[in-house]
């Protein structure tokens, strides 16, 4: 049933095969997949956002499915896309997470996780008097209780006109915003201290001796306009007030977009930050005092997914992959990818896989060898007879021996920007494997939006060890690795 290519056999056992294949008719996504059980029955279930073309409505904007079989569970309308990866938590006491959804043209929901009913709306006529105006929302991240209801708080980012020119510089500031998770109530937000606009979901190294000090990095700019890399606080959202923020890089043409990671690259155990920037560089920080450890950089390309982080050699020192544009907004046709050592940021991998897309890479040990493998979702085209079309499909790579495979048979279609997810959805202890295309073969912006399908892959790969890297965002969907010294 699946073809397994590029040499990988598993425990010599059986290779993956697809448990089951979702199709859902006149969507698409830029979402990345989430899992969680909200159905009780011990299996996690898929929750997804997804939409139409920019600027419709659609009745399946948020969409659960059942982790078993793939049936829909429930799905629910938003006035636009859902491209945001939604955040888990029970705020309704009933034992199941729910889900907050965010996308563009001000859209931010929150829905029991159980039936998809909705809790609240973010209610854009209580906060946009006097002429304020919202934006496109961002990942939400939790945060401690800062109004003493007894339940976590969100942080996110809003920001983002699509109505100004490309390369017009006068846009709108973006801000920082902190809700009441049980209501949506804006309980303090604070404005880019460069009065630039913000598309970065925001990434934060909880402290928890002192919560409201908790550090949080945010970046501005986008991909025609110069921006920053900022780390403030929590409690700066709360006072209203980011000018106290550290500046701690530049982007003099192009800014910031692909969320940042928190990450412990020289062993002391203190988090330190790794950020991609737009116009094509990865760029590290010391999590004591904000100086540079080291940066790289991917000439002639630009950087629209985050990195993903593991042990690619045999140190103790995370690793980086990344896989960045090649070329210049708009321009863009083809990926570049690149595995970077975590000590000095020397390129130990290089290659150049598939057509442009915005999706990232997840990780984990596929063979049982300690060191881990790179999963990332390529595009590329065929013949059929006098057309090319599109397909898509999961390759692996395997830095030890230097080897790309492909997990499964490739299927029609393309994928935009969904990262797959990586995990036990079963506690079974093999890995399953989670990933989303197009049903349009022809890479059509305007028909991306005509038809997905989502899929579940189930495989004879043991875990062996924590997948810590297995989503977007990483496997807790908050950009922060943890190694074992660290590892909660």
């Amino acid at each position: 049933m699946a073809a397994i290519l590029g040499g990988w056999y598993y425990d010599g056992h059986r290779g993956p095969r697809e448990r089951w294949s979702k199709t859902l008719p006149g969507i698409g996504t830029f979402s990345s997949p989430r899992a969680e059980d909200i159905n009780g029955d011990g299996v996690k279930d898929i929750i997804i956002g997804a939409g139409k073309a920019e600027f419709q409505s659609s009745d399946s904007a948020m969409v659960a499915l059942d982790g078993k079989t793939g049936n829909l569970i429930w799905a629910k309308s938003a006035s636009d896309q859902i491209f945001g990866s939604a955040g888990l938590y029970d705020i309704n006491g009933d034992g199941v997470k729910d889900a907050f959804f965010a996308g563009r043209s001000v859209e931010f929901q929150a829905l029991d996780g159980k039936s998809g009913k909705p809790i609240w709306h973010f209610d854009t006529t209580l906060y946009s008097q006097n002429g304020k105006r919202w934006f496109n929302f961002y990942n939400p991240q939790l945060i401690q209780d800062v109004d003493g209801d007894g339940l976590r708080d969100i942080l996110i980012s809003n920001g983002g006109d699509i109505k100004v020119p490309p390369f017009n510089p006068n846009r709108a500031a973006g801000r920082l915003v902190i809700l009441q998770s049980a209501t949506g109530k804006v309980l303090g937000e604070a404005t880019m201290p460069d009065q630039k606009e913000i598309y970065m979901s925001v990434a934060v190294n909880f402290n928890q001796n002192e919560p409201r000090k908790s550090r949080i990095i945010f970046g501005t700019g986008g991909e025609t306009v110069g921006g920053n890399l900022f780390v403030g606080t929590i409690q700066m959202v709360l006072d209203g007030d980011l000018s106290g923020a550290k500046k701690i890089a530049i982007g003099e043409k192009k800014g910031f977009i692909s969320p940042p990671a928190w990450v412990d690259m020289n062993g002391d155990e203190i988090l330190d930050v790794v950020a991609n920037s737009v116009d094509g560089r990865v760029l590290t920080f010391d999590g004591n005092n904000f100086q540079p450890l080291w940066s790289a950089s991917l000439p002639h390309t630009e950087a629209y997914s985050s990195m993903a982080i593991g042990h690619f050699d045999s140190d103790k020192i995370p690793d980086f992959f990344i896989s960045f544009a090649k070329g210049q907004w708009p321009y863009l046709m083809w990926t570049k990818q690149a595995m970077l050592n975590g000590k000095n940021g020397s390129i130990q991998y290089l290659d150049s896989l598939g057509y442009y897309q915005t999706s990232s890479p997840v990780v984990a040990d596929l063979n049982g060898d300690n060191v881990d493998e790179v999963l990332l979702s390529v595009d590329y085209q065929i013949m059929e007879g006098q057309e090319k079309v599109f397909n898509t499909a999961i390759y692996t790579i395997d830095f030890t021996k230097n080897r790309v495979g492909i997990l499964m048979d490739a299927l029609p279609g393309h994928n935009l920007s969904s990262t797959p997810w990586v995990g036990d959805l079963d506690d079974d202890g093999y890995l399953d494997v989670i990933y989303c295309n197009s049903t349009d073969t022809n890479n059509m912006l305007s028909k991306s939006f005509d038809g997905m399908q989502v899929h579940c892959v189930e495989t004879s790969i043991t875990i062996k060890k924590p997948i810590k890297w297995g989503s977007y965002m990483g496997s807790n969907y908050d950009g922060v690795f943890k190694n074992e010294a660290n590892l909660n």
